[in-house]
């Protein structure tokens, strides 16, 4: 995957941490023996938040394999068997996944589930700055194609590809609220100014939802792969996804591309700044028309995004306090809680006035 740092290991040694490769090579053999033609080498691909994505070659073929973090970790959030299912059943629509070639369930083989699938070529894109060169004509494109991609998953049929049992979509948003309230309450360090009032709308103002669909639950554009026409690819990262409300889909993406404006230097990514890019509304527009559905009353999605994003990086916070991350930047993470439950509690009341 373009874009990707990565850590090499070559044949014949036992694997970068968390693979060995003399086990994958056996397992593989089994299952998949038309696969593999010669000794495996791995390179660990940088940048995964959560579960780890190794770039795996005999010499002549090259796959992704994935697994859930070293140690101890939720099985519900690192679940092998849900990412491999729902790329395994979108592989037949018009949304663009990598094909998928083997799932092991069997801890024993590397410590953990794992699954390989395809590798597709395409750019990530993070920063603005990887945007820039291409124009604002192109980067209008890929932006609109970002978009087309989200409606068309939102589009499919979870009954059609054999997912109707992947998620409870009844009362799928009261459960998010509960949800990340009860995240915040694990990660308490500090009072945090509007938290509760936020939860408290959040809690007296759930809509009636939409329909269902396949909901992603990080779709944002450097969880995509795109080729040099501008074209998505292969959508990646679906860790999170369940069955639910695709607006909370939209929400997230923008609340994602808001990120910059607050100031403190932390944000997922700046692509949104890059000339050429949708503003929010055109994003809002271009999906409603690309979906039909009405986006009219944004404020409970919005509030909810905000809401979630606040949780993750108060938990990150949490944990850089006791000394438990590893890396630059942690220490001001803790900075943009605040202003993000502030603009989840303005959403809301804009909304519902």
């Amino acid at each position: 995957m373009s874009g990707q740092n990565t850590r090499d290991t070559a044949p014949g040694h036992g694997g970068p941490p968390g693979m060995d490769l003399a086990r994958v090579s056996a397992y593989l053999g089994g299952v998949a023996p038309e696969l593999v033609r010669g000794p495996l080498r791995a390179e660990v691909v940088a940048g995964g938040k959560s579960n780890l994505t190794y770039l795996v070659s005999d010499g002549a073929s090259e796959w992704i394999l994935r697994r859930p973090p070293l140690g101890h970790v939720l099985a519900t959030a690192h679940d092998m068997a849900r990412e491999h299912r729902v790329i395994t059943a979108l592989g037949p629509t018009e949304v663009r996944v990598p094909r998928t070639y083997a799932l092991c369930e069997d801890p024993d083989v590397i410590g953990a589930p794992f699954y390989v699938m395809e590798k597709v070529e395409g750019t990530p894109y993070r920063t603005a700055s990887e945007l820039e060169p291409l124009g604002p004509d192109h980067t209008r494109l890929i932006c609109e194609r970002m978009v087309d991609t989200l409606a068309a998953l939102h589009a499919v049929n979870p009954a059609a590809v054999g997912l109707s049992d992947f998620g409870r979509p009844e009362g799928f948003l009261e459960r998010q609220v509960r949800r990340w309230s009860r995240q915040l309450a694990a990660s308490y360090s500090r009072d945090l100014a509007g938290a509760e009032e936020l939860h408290r709308l959040l809690e007296a103002n759930v809509p009636e939802p939409s329909d269902p669909t396949i909901v992603h639950g990080d779709f944002r554009l450097d969880n995509l792969l795109v080729d040099g026409a501008g074209e998505v690819v292969a959508v990646l990262d679906w860790e999170m996804a369940t069955l639910g409300d695709p607006l909370t889909d939209i929400a997230l993406l923008l609340v994602y591309q808001r990120l910059t404006a607050f100031g403190t230097g932390y944000a997922v990514s700046d692509v949104s700044t890059a000339p050429g890019y949708l503003s929010d509304g055109a994003i809002v527009d271009r999906y409603s028309v690309a979906s039909g559905r009405s986006l009219s009353d944004l404020g409970f999605y919005l509030g909810l995004a905000y809401f979630k994003l606040a949780v993750i990086l108060e938990g990150i916070h949490y944990r850089h306090t006791r000394g438990q991350t590893v890396g630059a930047g942690f220490d001001t993470v803790g900075t943009v809680v605040e202003p993000l439950i502030a603009a989840g509690v303005n959403a809301l009341k804009e909304h519902h006035r």
